[in-house]
């Protein structure tokens, strides 16, 4: 199976005509993104069993997982015996901080990354030079399947630092061949300054950061679907079809979603193809994905959601075997690559909210805040509990051009109570009165906690 042979998409870029998003020219493309399925398979079992013997004979904490499972690297005899081996957990890596779970030893690791520990100790994350080097060529991969080019201009406005989102970009960028900008976040005017002073061709960032850009346009009189960008790419946060189809209004470019998490590798390890735009691919010959139901653990067949679970297939410093995301989505076939695909992320298990019986995720509450032109994209929830019962409050913006906010109010609890079964007080602020982020946006505050 190839590429998928579809027409380029139009979009508006900075002159206001219509210009045309490069897709890739399927020459380009690495040789496993052409690969048939079967081959696909031979090379995943032949580097998950390299995969499981690593982990076995050099991290401690899984040898012992796995003795008290009862199982060992040489009873992986297809890819379905992997659902016999035991999960990782974030837990594993936070009890085991800061280097239990490497299975290499620090001299041989060039880079360490973090989690920002706000709960607990932070998960850490080795790079070996090898793992570096995987992790540029599947970032370069992601890029070019988002339709970036040697020749674009790359405005990077992911967070730099123990982060991994902006130097994960960077290097990705940087084996393309593109030209790097690595602005980082904040100085929000100064992105838009750069933007245009530098005439970026793609941004990437956190898609609710885009938002700011586009608002810091408009504070200064511009239109952002003006500008020179014509690709965004977009992650670390949650984000639905609405938030996309904002995004791609007010901005004029075409919105991409890519998915990473420090534990697996970073940004990289699935990214949507521009030809499609129908749900990450998953670079498959790097990292195995499974579904499995969040409850039982037990694995459950394509198509149906679950939580999301992970194996590298070709990490060195911290290989990782069944790492339990927490996140929420399904397996869907592939289209535009012979990988199969991540359906749109519905939530976390760990960030679903419980309110009075009623599982709330706030790409929900998102989705019908974005369904009324009257308000803004920026929004919090705030939870608390009043009288022994759970409280759910919705603060969100009013658009600029909006008035009439009572009534505004009045029609997103109805909606929001039709569509999503849960009471809320709805509060609709001034524009600039909910906080903004530079990088993933806080959407919940739990005062319950």
């Amino acid at each position: 199976m190839g590429p998928a042979t579809i027409p380029a998409i139009p979009s508006q870029h900075g002159d206001g005509e219509e210009m045309v998003s490069q897709i890739p020219d399927p020459a380009q493309l690495d040789p496993m993104e052409k690969a048939s399925v079967d081959e696909l398979r031979a090379v995943q079992l032949k580097r998950l069993k390299q995969t499981l013997q690593l982990s076995y004979d050099n991290v401690a904490p899984y040898r012992k997982k796995c003795d008290h499972a009862g199982v060992a690297p040489a009873d992986l005899k297809s890819l379905e015996d992997l659902k016999r081996f035991p999960f990782t957990l974030k837990s594993d890596l936070r009890d085991n901080y800061p280097f239990g779970m490497f299975a290499v030893p620090l001299s041989e690791v060039v880079r360490i990354h973090a989690s920002s520990g706000t709960t607990g100790k932070p998960t850490v994350v080795g790079y070996t030079r090898g793992d570096i080097d995987m992790w540029s060529e599947v970032m370069a991969r992601s890029i070019r399947a988002s339709g970036g080019e040697k020749s674009d201009v790359i405005h990077v406005a992911y967070g730099y630092g123990l982060f991994t989102g902006g130097l994960g970009a960077h290097y990705g960028a940087e084996r393309l061949g593109a030209t790097v900008v690595p602005m980082s976040g904040g100085q929000t005017p100064k992105q838009v300054q750069l933007i245009r002073d530098f005439k970026a061709d793609i941004i990437m960032c956190t898609p609710s950061y885009m938002l700011n850009i586009a608002d810091e346009f408009e504070r200064q009189g511009l239109d952002p679907a003006q500008s020179t960008l014509k690709v965004g790419i977009f992650g670390a946060e949650p984000w639905g079809e609405a938030m996309r189809r904002e995004i791609e209004h007010r901005c004029g470019l075409q919105a991409i979603d890519i998915y990473g998490l420090s534990e697996v590798i970073g940004p990289g390890v699935a990214n949507e193809c521009i030809e499609t735009k129908d749900g990450p691919t998953i670079w498959e010959d790097h990292f195995y994905p499974e579904i499995v139901d969040p409850d039982s653990g037990d694995p459950v067949p394509d198509g149906e959601f679950g939580e999301l679970v992970f194996t590298s297939l070709s990490k060195q410093a911290l290989p990782i075997v069944r790492y339990r995301t927490r996140d929420l989505t399904r397996l869907l076939p592939g289209t535009a690559r012979p990988m199969r695909r991540m359906d749109k992320i519905t939530g976390r298990c760990d960030d679903m909210l419980i309110i009075r019986g009623v599982n709330v995720f706030p790409t929900q509450i998102e989705e019908r805040i974005l369904a009324l032109e009257a308000l803004s994209p920026h929004y919090q929830l705030i939870v608390d509990r009043a009288n022994n019962m759970d409280t759910l409050t919705v603060n969100v913006e009013l658009a600029e051009a909006s008035d009439g906010g009572d009534a505004i109010a009045a029609q997103l609890q109805r909606d929001i109570k039709d569509y999503v079964g849960v009471t809320t007080t709805v509060h609709i602020l001034d524009s600039g009165k909910v906080p903004r982020s530079e990088g993933k946006a806080v959407r919940v505050i739990d005062q319950r906690k």
